[in-house]
């Protein structure tokens, strides 16, 4: 079995609603927040190494990094071969900020996109621009239905009901 598939056998059969879930991953998410914190105050520096150099640079569970990994992999430059590695596979933290901030908020990340790191990376408006995409990408709209005694749209004049919407 992979190392991700064993992050996410272990991590979803957590009860979300019971106490153990709950602690599980609120443990998790400050883990997550601690990591970013460096990645973002560090952006020149690539971290990048084994699955478990990483774990340990971290100071981290290797089980934690491979789910940081799966969590972040939609956002690097190069995703990471997370679906086969071990704890030796070579993986890179090298991710591309606008695409992060944007899987952030789209992940209802709050306490990741509102990290003050963000303000010397993002400017302001871009930051805005980013959280209204990343919140309308989600948004079905739906186009106004014809009705029957509209004007057809294929110009003719007549009403719908007498022209391309006979049945």
């Amino acid at each position: 079995m992979s190392l991700l598939q064993e992050w996410r056998d272990h991590a979803y059969s957590k009860e979300m609603n019971g106490r153990e879930g709950q602690l599980f991953w609120a443990a998790y998410f400050n883990k997550e927040k601690d990591i970013y914190k460096v990645l973002l105050a560090n952006t020149d520096k690539v971290y990048e190494g084994s699955v478990a150099s990483l774990a340990k640079e971290f100071n981290i569970e290797l089980s934690t990094m491979v789910g940081f990994l799966d969590g972040i992999n939609d956002s690097l430059i190069t995703p990471n071969p997370i679906e086969e590695m071990d704890q030796d596979t070579k993986v890179s933290l090298a991710f591309d900020k606008e695409k992060l901030y944007y899987n952030m908020v789209g992940a209802d990340a709050d306490w990741l996109y509102d990290l003050e790191e963000w303000d010397t990376l993002l400017t302001p408006e871009s930051r805005k621009e980013l959280y209204r995409e990343s919140r309308n990408s989600g948004t079905i709209v739906k186009e106004k239905k014809i009705g029957r005694n509209d004007p057809c749209t294929c110009g003719s004049g007549k009403k719908y009901k007498h022209c391309c919407g006979k049945n």
